[in-house]
């Protein structure tokens, strides 16, 4: 079977680019300052998890630090591969506490809590990502690295 590359407007990448640093880095901002409605989430699912390895004090600026910075590789164009890996890194741990911490996280059989809400919005931003990555992976040669 042949898949077909759609070309995308330039506009709709960018768009893509500057909605992913948005979230990213002001979610990420949120953690550094202390201010993230996310931090009890974070702090339960850090106590089950890492707890033993970095205290909860040094993670969440950490973890702040690192969205902040994925968040701006969303800008750079020659940044999208680096961005999209650690991107996809940072995603993968934000559906853990579907399963580990399903009593915060559900209500019943497919009815979320709000912090699953939360969660689940985060393949909204996966498609984006995504997005981002296969237009600027189909790029010829000559534009990617002009």
């Amino acid at each position: 079977m042949k898949t077909e590359v759609v070309a995308l407007s330039p506009n709709i990448v960018w768009g893509n680019r500057i909605a992913l640093f948005v979230v990213l880095f002001w979610f990420g901002f949120l953690k550094v300052i202390g201010m993230s409605p996310a931090e009890a989430i974070v702090t339960q699912l850090h106590h089950k998890t890492i707890e033993f390895f970095i205290s909860i004090e040094n993670f969440l600026p950490l973890l702040g630090i690192t969205e902040c910075t994925i968040g701006i590789l969303w800008l750079f164009p020659k940044a999208t591969k680096p961005a999209f890996f650690l991107f996809c890194l940072q995603m993968f741990t934000t559906f853990f506490p579907l399963i580990l911490m399903p009593n915060e996280t559900w209500k019943s059989t497919l009815a979320l809590s709000l912090s699953g809400q939360y969660i689940i919005k985060n393949v909204v931003l996966i498609a984006s990502a995504y997005t981002v990555f296969i237009t600027y992976s189909t790029l010829p040669e000559t534009e990617v690295n002009p």
